[in-house]
């Protein structure tokens, strides 16, 4: 049954007489009556380590009326929809994720009638996420099931030690096949200063420069200071004592050191945190001003030449005097020779996490359908939207600009192109900084980096990145995230909350870190759910920022939209090590490496199963198109909202053509979704087309075997042809040599002649004169009457004489003398053929070739040389019972 009455909160709570004849209309029964959630197919739906904790059976999801089970695990909350027992997006939310969580009652409609006055009404528990998600669960009254999930919830989402994250649940390897994150920065450092030499080639790689500058590990052992990495980039010209000297004059021991390297001009990209000049503004320092100086040095030719040097101050100029107060303060351009200092006026974290908080309230009021199930076109008659009214819709218009969100991301997109210019334009050095230089510098810093260098706009580089200014220079994500980090001490007791999120708020103090001990805190004043009054939204902004230059330059990036989106789920879940903790140091020490699951192997994996039709990866990159620096003009910066990520929840799947889910929504707009499909089309007919290749390789391969198979047999028979014929001129060589003799020559079968008795002479006769000439084609195997031969066959071969042959009776009686003229040769008496031999007579079968083999096989009667078959030849027969072809 629909829910055509939605819930309202405050003054729209006449609206809950139709919730309450729903929630007395819906058949709980069959949803309660269900099986638990322990017997549901979790098996894909929960990860490694993850158990439950609680649950929660039907369920009403209010935000798109959806009931269901609510289920509490170590690491999120789930909601799977009673229909399609699938996993429902906007209901399932990581606890780290969680900003804050409240139970909400409506009020019973004074409207209403009195019957409705004891009709129950649904128990609401609201979560707020940190990816502008806000989503409400109504349980029946009664049941006890949302005090189950609420305290529930308060064990799980505010943990009170480091180790107690699920982060450190896993029993998967942590960063297998990377490298350790020293390692990375170290070979980041020697890519932007050209290598382990003092040069550096330029893009075309003809010119080299001079620059002086080395790997410093004066902070090897985190004690000058503990937020910074073991190892920096410094000139060479400024030693570890000088550059400690330094860090004393700045906040937090946070000394002046490069970021980035110009491979062509030499200018370079510095950062530190702001200066210990003290309320009266005229504290100085000798060795911070050197160090300073250094980095402004241009060695051309042997020659030492000064460049313009900008110190850009973040803050607002009224800010940074404040904090004169507090012993900090800013750079005067007099102790800084040929400086420029220039205040960017970027608010402080406590301004950032409000308007997000507005941003977010923002898109769930005037969202497609909101946390308490209603339409902004429908709210209050369509006047909270405006509904025609033009002071109501000029509010709703300006409540967008009123959150503050896009102003203070232009302002940080400004000061970065500002800063990219100064390097890539005219040359000069920028030195950046803020109150402690690890939020409001991070963002500029890294965002300049990113339009200066081409590298860091790929995977590769956007890792590199994120790990060198966001990591390795110590933002503190645990305090920023409202999470625990590591305190340093023996016990793994860690820094929890400073402060209600509604209590006052300072800025931070420019005095060096305290004791490591001194981090722990009570939290018996928080109230339950809230999170640190140090949590901001600064790298959520910052990559809001990434995805605006993106969509300037959509060919500028390797990555895609969703990637970026992908990177702030992880982020914001705590899921993985790599952005535990408040710096380096405290990663080392709580050995988050050895321990936890790497975020960017963990992307990298999702990539390589896929390939290239990815949805991180960007369709229209062309590294040739933007091979150089971002510059983008000041009229373009003007940001817009990020769909992708503001709009994901507060625009459900129905209302956004071509998108079935909101992860799909989050690959972007329509265009890039058409794109997409385009590219996996073409991707499977690529498939299809290698798979057709290769079976055509295959059929080519077979018809080339078939062939080279025929070709031999051809070979064969032109073989067996030859063979046939030669035996074939033989055969009537020899019938000629017998023929000359006045003989005939008949072969019968002895098998045929067994079985079926003698055949007749006229059937079995071979006619020499009648095929004397005949020249068969013989196969092996075959006669020439085309009848079968086999080998193992026997026949007899019979010579007789020829009956029509015209030979004289005495033929055999004749002597040679008589026959051919002449005398035989042989003796003097002349010739005595029969009894003896007659050399006339073999004469006559010369030129023929006997076969001995043949010859030693046939069976010669004794009679032959009887004097009576002599004086009268009938007929004398010999036998051949092997041989094949019979006599030769």
């Amino acid at each position: 049954m629909q829910l055509k009455n939605k819930i309202a909160f405050g003054d729209l709570a006449g609206d809950m007489e139709g919730v309450s004849s729903w929630l007395d209309g819906h058949d709980w029964t069959s949803v309660e009556s269900g099986s638990p959630a322990s017997s549901h197919c979790l098996d894909g739906i929960l990860l490694q380590s993850e158990d439950i904790i609680a649950e929660g059976r039907a369920v009403v999801l209010v935000n798109i009326d959806a009931p269901g089970t609510l289920l509490v695990t170590n690491f999120r909350l789930i909601f799977i929809g009673e229909g399609s027992k699938q996993v429902i997006g906007l209901g399932t939310i990581p606890l780290a994720t969680i900003e804050k969580l409240s139970k909400q009652q409506p009020l019973r409609s004074s409207s209403a009638p009195r019957t409705r006055d004891r009709a129950p009404l649904r128990r609401l528990l609201q979560i707020v996420g940190k990816d502008m998600r806000v989503c409400v669960f109504g349980f029946r009254p009664h049941s006890k099931q949302r005090r189950s999930i609420y305290d529930a919830l308060l064990r799980v989402i505010r943990p009170l030690r480091l180790w107690d994250m699920f982060a450190f649940s896993s029993h998967v390897p942590a960063f297998v096949g990377q490298t350790d994150a020293q390692s990375r920065l170290r070979s980041e450092y020697l890519r932007i200063i050209g290598g382990t030499g003092a040069t550096r080639l330029n893009g075309s790689g003809s010119l080299k420069l001079d620059i002086h500058y080395r790997l410093s590990d004066a902070n090897a052992d985190y004690t000058m200071c503990p937020t910074y990495p073991s190892l920096f980039v410094v000139p060479a010209s400024v030693s570890d004592d000088e550059v400690q000297q330094a860090a004393i004059f700045r906040a937090r021991g946070r000394v002046p050191v490069l970021c980035w390297l110009h491979p062509e001009n030499g200018a370079v990209l510095v950062r530190s945190s702001q200066p210990l000049i003290g309320i009266m503004m005229n504290s100085r320092s000798n060795a911070d001003e050197k160090l300073v100086a250094t980095f402004c040095t241009s060695i051309s030719q042997k020659h030492f030449q000064r460049r313009k040097l900008y110190i850009a101050d973040a803050r607002p100029r009224k800010n940074a005097l404040a904090n004169g107060a507090m012993g900090g303060g800013s750079e005067s351009s007099a102790n800084y020779f040929h400086s420029e200092v220039v205040f960017l006026g970027i608010d402080n974290i406590h301004a950032m996490r409000d308007s997000l908080g507005r941003l977010r309230d923002y898109v769930d009021v005037h969202g497609a359908a909101s946390s308490d199930g209603s339409s902004s076109l429908l709210r209050s008659g369509g006047w909270g939207w405006g509904g025609g009214n033009l002071s109501s819709m000029t509010a709703a218009v300006s409540a967008l600009g009123d959150s503050g969100w896009l102003m203070h991301a232009h302002g940080i997109l400004a000061g970065a192109a500002w800063i990219a210019a100064r390097i890539s334009l005219e040359g000069a050095s920028v030195l950046v900084h803020c109150s402690d230089g690890w939020d409001r510098t991070t963002q500029l810093i890294s965002l300049a980096g990113l339009m200066l260098d081409p590298y860091y706009r790929t995977f590769q580089g956007f890792q590199a990145l994120v790990e060198k200014d966001w990591l390795a220079f110590g933002h503190p994500f645990a305090d920023r995230l409202a999470m625990p980090t590591f305190s340093g001490s023996c016990n793994p007791t860690v820094e929890v909350f400073r402060g209600s999120l509604s209590g006052s708020v300072g800025p931070s103090s420019p005095i060096r870190t305290a004791p490591a001990s001194s981090f722990t805190s009570s939290t018996s004043s928080q109230s339950p759910g809230a999170v640190s009054s140090n949590y901001s939204p600064i790298f959520v902004q910052w990559v809001d920022c990434v995805a605006q230059l993106l969509r300037l330059y959509p060919r500028a990036f390797e990555f895609s939209s969703a990637y970026l989106v992908e990177l702030l789920d992880c982020v914001l879940s705590c899921r993985f090590g790599n952005f535990l903790c408040n710096s380096e140091k405290e990663r080392l020490q709580a050995g988050v490496s050895k321990a936890c699951e790497c975020v960017w192997k963990h992307l990298d994996d999702q990539r390589s199963l896929v390939g290239p039709e990815h949805d991180h990866f960007n369709l229209f990159y062309n590294s040739e198109l933007h091979s150089g620096a971002l510059l983008p003009p000041a009229a373009t910066l003007a940001p817009i909202l990020w769909p992708q990520f503001h709009l994901r929840w507060a625009c459900p799947s129905d209302m956004l053509t071509g998108y079935s889910t909101p992860t799909a929504w989050a690959q972007g707009g329509e265009l890039e979704m058409q794109a997409r499909l385009l590219a996996r089309r073409i991707t499977s007919m690529e498939l299809g087309k290698e798979s057709a290749e290769e079976k055509v390789k295959d059929l080519v391969s077979g018809v080339q075997s078939m062939t080279q198979q025929l070709q031999a047999e051809k070979e064969a028979r032109k073989s067996a042809v030859a063979f046939a014929a030669r035996a074939h001129k033989e055969a009537a060589a020899l019938r000629r040599a017998v023929e000359t003799l006045g003989c005939k020559i008949r072969f019968t079968n002895l098998k045929s002649s067994m079985s079926q008795g003698e055949a007749s002479d006229e059937d079995t006769e071979i006619n020499d004169r009648e095929k004397a000439s005949e020249l068969p084609t013989i196969d092996q195997g075959a006669t020439n009457d085309g009848s079968s031969f086999d080998e193992q066959d026997q026949f007899s071969v019979s010579v007789s004489l020829d009956s029509e042959a015209d030979i004289p009776a005495n033929h055999f009686r004749k002597t040679c003398q008589q026959e051919y003229g002449t005398s035989c040769s042989k003796n003097r008496e002349g010739c005595k053929w029969p009894q003896n031999g007659c050399s006339r007579m073999g004469s006559g079968l010369l030129g023929l070739r006997a076969n001995f083999d043949a010859l030693e096989q046939l069976s010669i009667l004794d009679s032959y040389f009887d004097v009576e078959h002599v004086q009268n030849p009938s007929t004398y027969s010999y036998h051949n019972k092997s041989h094949p072809s019979g006599v030769t």
